[in-house]
Parts: C-alpha cells; structure tokens; sequence
C-alpha cells in the first residue's frame, strides 16, 4: 500500500510522520488504559495499524536503519532506561545479584536449548537452529520496566530481581550472538570472545559499585554552577556517553543508560526538577521505540499455514520457556513473585527482532523462521504487559506516587507522577 499522505518531502513530510506516530501511539494508549490494559499494549499496536501492514500511513523510507524514526526509537529506550536507572539505588540490584545471575543464566539455558530443538524439528539446519535459539535468548528491559514504572513499582523486589537479570542477561545473550555469528561466518574468535566477556563484565560492575559514589561528588559541584539545570545537563552527558561506552565494549546502550541513571540516582533523589524534565523528553521519545517496535510487523509473510504454525510454536516456546527458567530460578520467593519474576523476563521486543534480522542478513535464517521470529518479538511484547499488571497488581506502590488505575507513566519521586504513555 502506498504512503497515504503527501509528498512534499523535506520538514513538512518529516513533521506529519512525528505526529501520526505520536497521536496513533497516545490514542491506542488512553484507549488501552480505558479498558484497564497497559498503554503499551495500545502504543505498539499502533504501530502494527499505521505501518506497511495496514494502513501504510507512514513514508517507508522513514522505517528503514539509520532513518528517523528507528533512529527517535532507540534513543527513546535509551531515556527509558536511564529514567528507570533514576528510581533504581545501586544497593537496590546488588543486593539481588546472586539471584539475579540465578534467573539471568536459566533464563538463556532454557530458550535458547528450545528454540534450537524446535527450529531442527522444521528441518532447520543447525547454524540456522542456533539462530533461533539465540532469538529466543534476549530479554527487552524496556517494556517491564515501563509497565512497573506505571504501577510505582521499579522499587519491589521482584523488579530489581527482573532488572539485575536482564542486564546479565544482555551479556550472556551478546556472548551468544557472537558466538552464532562467528559459526555462521565459518569461524569463532574464542580469545576476542573472552575478552569482550571480560570488558562487558568490568564495564558494568565498575560503573555499578562506583558510579553512584563518583557522580554523588560530580553533582555536588555541578549543582553550584550558574548554567540553568547543570544536574540535569550532567545526567543528559552521562547518558548519552555511558550508552556509547556501553556499545563500544560491546554491551547494548540501553545498559549503559541504565547505570548512568543509576549513578545519578541517590544524588537526584529529592531533585524533582531534574526528574521532571527527564521525563518529558522520556514521554516524547518513547512512544516512538513502541510504535517502531509495531511498525516491523508485515503481516504478508503469513500467508501460509506452516508458516503461522510454526509462528504459533516459536511464540509460545518464548513464553513458556523464560517464565519456566526464570520462574524456577526464583524459587524460595513464593509462587506468585516467582511468577513475577517469569512474566517480567518474556518480551522479547526489538532484542529478538535485530538478531533475526543479522541472520536474515548473513542468508542464514529461511524467510519462513523470519517471519516467526518476528511474529515472536511482537507477540512476546503484547502478552507479557496485562501479565505483569495482574501478577503485580497485589504488591504495594510507592507511597504516593501512582494512581491505581495508572499503567502508562513512570514514577519520580515524591507525590508526582510523570507520565510516559
């Protein structure tokens, strides 16, 4: 289907593209919130009506890499994260590091053995296999962390368990790829891979056990300083360079947004006004990361049965298999924060999707496990919000910070509550 809209290309088509995205992606959200379902739910599934697969109402030269709104989508998951990292204290996520690294390691283990047996039971080649596995692998942070920011409740146990895992888990999962990569290349660099586990692993420990220490002496100076807002404009640069230290040892940028917030974290603990203006550009830009996430879905590539069959399979091995992992890994919490922990760790989101389309790229994956994995990451995404707001539902939120019927926002302190979706 064609772009609905003119073409007068330059500002103007580029201005109607932000907006259709952001008043689909609010729109679907108060809907979804209506009907006591998560905003996200809502935002992503505008993506899947404005985009190639429906109404076509977007130009598709703005959804390829590298253009403007794949672009406005990552970086809105990285101010998700760092928002996130803000309400998260360092001793907060090493205090569950043990069980943390328990969920992360079984959380990978069990996926990636059950999409790699499944995808030999469709006659799959091994390297193929592995692929899929590896799909099966990731965990995407942004949407659990968004839902329980919305329920006042990224400070619950069960959420730094979720939160300590996924970042373990992004390591595990980038050792994975690698690995799956090099074999699909005809060769593996174990020593590279070795230490690209060494310098992911030091890179999130260090920034971790110091970073909060260092930055709470850093702010302390920068809050005298005579620039408008100078904390806020430190945590901005820290943001965008521990996301950028992150990507250059090879962890995702999301992880380093996450421990810049986390550095920042006890030293804006009662600064509203940087909390405040984090959010609003969070709420600008992340609409754009779930809509993004909708827009990859093109429905003509289940156009034949064996195809949804084995997208069918694919999403719900997903499923079963990080909450079984990942939910047993918990064990001792009690069954419903086990739960917890297991529906917290299923979307699969943009992970899942990037790794299918590196082996769809390399001319490894058939076209048929690209479009279940696809289906997959989407699927993932969908189902786990309304899971986790109804296994969460019971735990208690933040003093005065969130309104019960609110899911979309994300929590900052206080008696506020500034709102994302």
């Amino acid at each position: 289907m064609p772009f609905l809209f003119f073409s007068a290309g330059g500002s103007a088509e580029i201005l109607v593209a932000l907006a259709i995205v952001l008043f689909s992606a609010k729109l679907l959200g108060e809907i979804f919130e209506r009907i006591k379902q998560p905003a996200v739910v809502g935002e992503i599934l505008a993506g899947v009506i404005i985009g190639p697969s429906a109404l076509a109402l977007i130009n598709p030269e703005f959804l390829g890499s590298g253009h403007l709104i794949p672009i406005l989508a990552e970086i809105g998951v990285v101010f998700l994260l760092f928002n996130v990292g803000l309400e998260t204290k360092p001793q907060a996520i090493l205090a569950v590091g043990g069980r943390a690294f328990i969920v992360a390691v079984l959380g990978v283990i069990v996926p990636f053995v059950a999409g790699f047996l499944i995808a030999l039971a469709w006659d799959g080649s091994k390297i193929e296999a592995m692929f899929i596995g590896a799909a099966l692998v990731a965990t995407s942070v942004g949407i659990t962390a968004r839902v329980l920011g919305g329920m006042g409740l990224l400070d619950a146990p069960t959420a730094r368990i979720i939160l300590g895992a996924a970042v373990i888990d992004d390591i595990l999962g980038l050792l994975i790829l690698s690995v799956v990569s090099g074999m699909g290349k005809g060769n593996v660099d174990y020593v590279g891979l070795a230490e690209l586990a060494g310098m992911a692993s030091v890179f999130t420990i260090v920034v971790a056990v110091l970073g909060a220490i260092v930055m709470g002496r850093v702010a302390r100076f920068i809050g005298k300083m005579k620039i408008g807002n100078p904390v806020f404009n430190l945590g901005i640069i820290l943001c965008l360079g521990l996301s950028f230290a992150a990507s250059y040892v090879g962890v995702a940028a999301i992880i380093g947004a996450f421990l810049a917030g986390m550095a920042l974290s006890e030293a804006t603990e009662h600064d509203r006004k940087t909390h405040t203006l984090t959010s609003g550009i969070t709420e600008f830009l992340v609409p754009f990361f779930l809509v993004n996430i909708g827009m990859q879905l093109d429905v003509t590539l289940f156009q034949e049965w064996s195809v949804i069959v084995l997208a069918l399979v694919i999403t719900g091995a997903a499923v079963l298999t990080k909450y079984i992992g990942c939910s047993i890994a918990s064990y001792g919490l009690g069954w419903r924060r086990a739960s917890q922990v297991g529906v917290g760790m299923i979307p699969r989101g943009e992970v899942g999707i990037v790794v299918a389309q590196i082996g769809f790229g390399m001319g490894i994956i058939e076209p048929r496990f690209f479009a279940s994995v696809l289906f997959m990451a989407i699927a993932t995404t969908l189902i786990a919000p309304p899971l986790i707001k109804i296994l969460f539902s019971s735990e208690p939120a933040a003093h005065g910070n969130v309104d019960s019927d609110d899911a979309g926002g994300i929590v900052v302190g206080g008696d506020d509550l500034h709102h994302i979706g």
